[in-house]
């Protein structure tokens, strides 16, 4: 077995490859261009990787790795582990990184190759194509809707400048009367030409969201788990696709507490000696989206849900209604653990938790 450890640049990786022995055997800088790396993944195979030995690769997450985890999927490569990205050493080069990276790889090979925790390193999960889809899917979505509101506030902020925010002919802003009323609007030449811009910009993103929306619902749809989410209070297509790409496969999780724990809804720990353990706040690991999104479901969940309207109340009334909310968005994620564990709508769960 080989143990390679890359640290990955747009335009070049470095490479440290380490036999059984934990030797290093080759270490050198290859060019992001598809030639050249083609090249060298086409060399290590022929002339490093005899006798079909397998080799396996560890490298740090970041925005481009997917086509890097690809190539050494197609090049024979056993495994792929991706891990989180340590902190920063006072003498940090990208040949020292890759080197510690492979010595990393070599020292806990038993356990990184059986998929067991190591400590003080965390690994990241390689999600499946579809998973990966929908990700950059919702985020476009989340992303196009904060553009939106954007050009909505910069919109009224103009109309403020003119004080005409009270002739606006609807209480919302924009329906269709209110956007024909501001492009009739008089106003001075430069804020005319912006605001004409602002309501371009508008119409755009308005048929962005509208084709993503088209796009989400039918990519739900398809998604199982997805389907059983949006049995929840106030989960709709786009809700229930974010939230099932960001669990993807659920039995990575052997108990509720650990869907909580990997979206950061547990307390962080702070206990010394013989001091008494302080919990302060929650520790906001893993996915911002799925927080979000998980707070917006809270709102409607405590409307609808009687029962759990009691509870939040009871922790209101000893913790305040900060620690409450965040205790039901950690309880919404145990319920999804369940429905998706089960495969359980969310009222079947919720009766079953009664019984």
């Amino acid at each position: 077995m080989l143990y390679l450890g890359i640290d990955q640049h747009a335009r070049q990786i470095t490479i440290s490859l380490r036999d059984d022995g934990g030797d290093v055997i080759l270490a050198r800088q290859v060019s992001t261009k598809p030639d050249k790396i083609n090249a060298f993944f086409v060399n290590l195979t022929r002339d490093r990787v005899k006798n079909d030995e397998p080799f396996v690769a560890v490298l740090e997450v970041c925005g481009f790795n997917d086509w890097l985890i690809e190539m050494l999927r197609n090049y024979r490569c056993e495994k792929v582990i991706l891990i989180q990205t340590q902190e920063q050493k006072k003498r940090k080069t990208d040949r020292r990184d890759a080197a510690s990276l492979s010595e990393l790889l070599w020292g806990n090979r038993t356990r990184l190759l059986q998929g067991k925790p190591v400590k003080g390193l965390r690994q990241i999960d390689i999600p499946i194509k579809t998973d990966r889809e929908d990700r950059r899917l919702t985020t476009l979505r989340e992303q196009a809707g904060q553009t939106r509101t954007r050009i909505i506030l910069s919109i009224k902020h103009l109309f403020r400048r003119h004080n005409i925010q009270w002739e606006i002919p609807t209480k919302m802003f924009p329906t269709k009367k209110a956007i024909a009323w501001a492009k009739k609007l008089v106003l001075p030449k430069m804020d005319r030409l912006e605001l004409d811009h602002l309501l371009e910009d508008l119409e755009l993103i308005e048929k962005r969201l509208s084709e993503l929306q088209e796009v989400i619902v039918d990519r739900c749809d398809a998604r199982e788990d997805a389907k059983l989410l949006r049995s929840m209070p106030g989960v709709g297509h786009f809700t229930a696709t974010a939230l099932a790409c960001r669990v993807a496969d659920v039995s990575r999780f052997p108990r509720a507490s650990s869907l909580a724990n990997y979206w950061g809804l547990t307390p962080g720990c702070r206990n010394s000696g013989e001091k008494t353990q302080r919990l302060g706040s929650i520790t906001k690991a893993g996915s911002v989206m799925a927080r979000w999104l998980l707070a917006q479901v809270t709102y409607k969940a405590l409307r609808e849900d009687a029962r759990l309207r009691e509870w939040y109340k009871q922790i209101k009334r000893r913790r305040g209604s900060c620690i409450a909310r965040v205790a039901v968005m950690r309880k919404l994620a145990t319920v999804i653990w369940q429905m998706l564990s089960r495969g359980q709508t969310y009222a079947e769960c919720r009766q079953l938790s009664t019984s």
